[in-house]
């Protein structure tokens, strides 16, 4: 290892606390977050003095792996970093997020070579490849640059500049896959690989619940058929539809509470004690009228009071009347 990769290391193993604490959306769904092994990543480099593994500590800490590549003083580099096997679930796109340093090549003098990209590729498989590692199975996805590099001026300062980029990758067929990081004479380290696909998370519209769903990878929009929450029939039939970006669109039709039951939060509810619904819809409960009550939760009428009465043929919602002497 060169003096201008112990520099690289050294900085970064003491300052990778630059990466910030994110809350990722509830439509997405990690296949592989390098951040969360406390562990070894057991990656597999080629050749094995080319991409290192270290570790490093984020804003809280804790220990977190990253793989760092700095062989500038030495022509014709081909150094390969492969993740393991990543099962896709039910993804049929995933994305690719990577987060890097670059170091910018103008400041680092008399270098034989340096380059400021890396390349991104990807192998679908059905099963694990173990140690098994051919560069020619893998297709390539992307050049990865920087749009923003590091000299020696920020080393001094302690400014470590952080990129992030997201790359599509789809259809996938096969069980899972593999990544694979090639870097041809860069100064680089990977600070964090997060691997997610998008889904359309569980929610209640128009009180029908919509499952969690996967949208395909073409354009086309997934229709999915809405289910009533409990104590309520349907108006008209629920649905709506996923995108590809893991939103639903489109609600159309809708369900009603039963008699007994009001509209609250996205729930239907039993009409409280005192309160009474004779009819299907998403309208309040209503107070009992005058002279008559009830106890139960769900009531459908009002009964009532002693020595007042209602005709058969008045509607609930009349007050209660006083009998006759």
């Amino acid at each position: 290892m060169d003096c201008k990769t112990l520099t690289l290391f050294n900085f970064l193993s003491t300052f990778i606390s630059i990466a910030e604490l994110i809350i990722h959306p509830s439509n997405e769904v990690n296949l592989l977050d390098s951040k969360a092994s406390q562990g070894e990543l057991g990656w597999i480099s080629s050749p094995s003095h080319g991409w290192e593994e270290i570790s490093g500590v984020d804003e809280h800490y804790t220990p977190i792996r990253t793989f760092q590549v700095c062989n500038v003083m030495e022509y014709s580099q081909n150094n390969w970093l492969r993740t393991n096997w990543i099962p896709r679930n039910s993804a049929q796109k995933i994305y690719v997020e990577l987060k890097f340093t670059l170091r910018d090549c103008n400041s680092i003098p008399m270098v034989l070579t340096c380059k400021e990209t890396f390349n991104l590729h990807y192998l679908e498989t059905d099963e694990d490849q173990g140690s098994m590692f051919r560069e020619h199975q893998f297709s390539k996805i992307d050049t990865i640059a920087a749009d923003e590099s590091f000299t020696q001026m920020d080393l001094g300062d302690r400014i470590l500049k952080l990129n992030t980029e997201v790359r599509e990758v789809g259809p996938m067929t096969k069980k899972g896959f593999h990544l694979a990081f090639q870097d041809v004479g860069a100064c680089v380290a990977l600070v964090s690989v997060r691997v997610y696909f998008k889904k359309c998370p569980f929610t209640v519209r128009n009180l029908a619940m919509f499952p969690d769903t996967v949208p395909t990878d073409s354009q086309s929009l997934v229709e999915v058929r809405g289910s009533c929450v409990n104590h309520s029939r349907e108006e008209d039939p629920p649905k709506m539809y996923c995108s590809t970006e893991g939103e639903w669109l489109v609600p159309i039709g809708k369900c009603l509470c039963n008699i007994g039951y009001e509209e609250r939060g996205f729930a239907c509810q039993a009409c409280r004690p005192g309160f009474y619904k004779a009819s299907s819809g998403n309208v309040e409960c209503s107070k009992c009228p005058p002279h008559s009550y009830t106890h139960l939760e769900g009531a459908v009428h009002c009964d009532c009071e002693k020595n007042y009465f209602r005709a058969e043929e008045d509607p609930v919602s009349m007050a209660c009347s006083r009998t006759c002497c």
